[in-house]
C-alpha cells in the first residue's frame, strides 16, 4: 500500500503542483478557480476518449505500439485536448496569452491525471524511477505542450483578429514536440531534466510578454474610454464627433433606436472602465468585486443589444473596442 501511494505521488503530484504554481504566478489571476476546474474535467475527458482510440488503433488495426506512440498517439492527444482551448480563445473567453497557457496546462493536467491512473492501474513497473518520469517528464510534457498550443494560437488569435487558421501552427508545434518526446531521443532521464529546463522558460517569458502587454493596455484604452465616457455623460455630445456621427445615421434608425444606441454605447463603456479598474486593483494585490449594479447593467446591455439589432451595432462598431481583448474584459467583469 504504501509503495502505490508513493508511486501515485510521484506519477501524479508534480504536474498539479506545477499548475498551482503557474496561477500563482499571474499577477492578475484572471483565470476563475471554476475555469481551472472545468479545464481540468475537459481534460480528464478527453483522456478518457484518446485510451480509448490509442487501444482500438493498436489493436483493433493492428498498429506496433511504438508506431503509435511516435506518430498517431501525439496527433490524437494533442488535437483533442487542443479543442477546448481553442473554443475558449474563438469565444473570447481568456483576454490574454497567459491565461490561456494556463488554461491550456490545466487541461493537459487533467489528461495526464488519468492518463497516469490508468498506467498506474496497468503497468507493474517495481522501480520509483519509471513513475518519476511519468510524473515529472509524461505527465508535465501533456500540460506543457497544450500550454505552448495556447500561447501561440492566442498570440496569433489576436494579430489576425480570429481570422484564418490561427490554431494550425501552435498544433503544428505541439504535435511535432509531442512525436519528438516519444522518440525517446534521449534517455527518459535526460528528456526529463531538458523538459524542465525548457518548458518553464518558456511560460516565463509568456508571463513577461503578457504582462508587459496587459499593462500597456491597460494605460491607453483606460484613458481612451474615460475620455468618451466624459463626452457621453458631459450634456454636449451634439458638438462632439459622436454626436455628428449619430446624426448621419437619422435616416437610417428612428429617434428611439438612436437613444438606444447612445445608451448602449454609454453602458459598454461604462462596464469596460470598471472591467479595467478591477484588473488594475488585482494587479495591485486586491481582490476587489464588481461594482454594485453590475449585473443589472449587463442585462439592460443584453436587452439594448437585441433592441437595436446587429445593424445597429455595426453601426457604433467605430467607437466600441471590439478586438478580443477587449471584448473579453466585458465578459470576465460578468464572471
Amino acid at each position: 500500500m504504501i509503495d502505490l501511494v508513493v508511486r501515485f505521488a510521484v506519477s501524479l503530484l508534480p504536474v498539479v503542483l506545477f499548475l498551482i504554481t503557474l496561477v500563482y504566478l499571474d499577477s492578475y489571476k484572471l483565470v476563475h478557480v471554476r475555469s481551472l476546474v472545468m479545464a481540468i474535467l475537459v481534460g480528464c475527458a478527453v483522456a478518457l476518449v484518446c485510451l480509448s482510440i490509442n487501444n482500438a488503433v493498436i489493436h483493433g488495426l493492428d498498429v506496433p505500439r511504438r508506431t503509435s506512440s511516435r506518430y498517431i498517439a501525439p496527433v490524437i492527444e494533442e488535437t483533442l485536448k487542443a479543442m477546448y482551448v481553442a473554443w475558449l480563445i474563438s469565444r473570447r473567453r481568456v483576454g490574454f496569452p497567459v491565461d490561456a497557457a494556463i488554461v491550456g496546462f490545466a487541461t493537459g493536467t487533467g489528461f495526464a491525471l488519468i492518463e497516469n491512473t490508468y498506467y498506474l492501474q496497468t503497468l507493474h513497473a517495481k522501480s520509483i524511477m519509471v513513475w518519476v518520469v511519468r510524473g515529472l517528464g509524461t505527465a508535465v510534457m501533456h500540460g506543457g505542450m497544450t500550454a505552448i498550443f495556447a500561447i501561440v494560437a492566442k498570440t496569433l488569435f489576436d494579430r489576425r483578429d480570429g481570422r484564418g487558421a490561427w490554431w494550425l501552427p501552435g498544433l503544428g508545434i505541439a504535435i511535432a514536440l509531442h512525436s519528438l518526446f516519444n522518440h525517446f531521443i534521449l534517455p527518459p532521464v535526460v528528456s526529463t531534466l531538458v523538459l524542465h529546463i525548457t518548458l518553464p522558460g518558456i511560460i516565463l517569458f509568456a508571463f513577461w510578454r503578457s504582462e508587459r502587454a496587459t499593462k500597456h493596455w491597460l494605460g491607453t484604452q483606460m484613458d481612451v474610454d474615460a475620455e468618451l465616457l466624459d463626452i457621453i455623460n458631459s450634456g454636449s455630445i451634439a458638438e462632439s464627433r459622436i454626436g455628428h456621427y449619430i446624426d448621419t445615421m437619422k435616416k437610417q434608425f428612428t429617434p428611439e433606436v438612436l437613444l438606444d444606441i447612445l445608451c448602449y454605447l454609454r453602458l459598454h463603456v461604462e462596464l469596460a472602465i470598471s472591467a479595467k479598474g478591477l484588473l488594475m486593483m488585482r494587479e495591485a494585490g486586491f481582490k476587489p468585486a464588481p461594482p454594485a449594479g453590475t449585473q443589472e447593467k449587463f442585462r439592460e446591455l443584453k436587452h439594448l443589444e437585441k433592441t437595436i439589432g446587429p445593424t445597429g451595432r455595426l453601426a457604433i462598431a467605430p467607437f466600441l473596442h471590439t478586438s478580443s481583448r477587449d471584448l473579453w474584459q466585458i465578459y470576465m467583469l460578468d464572471q
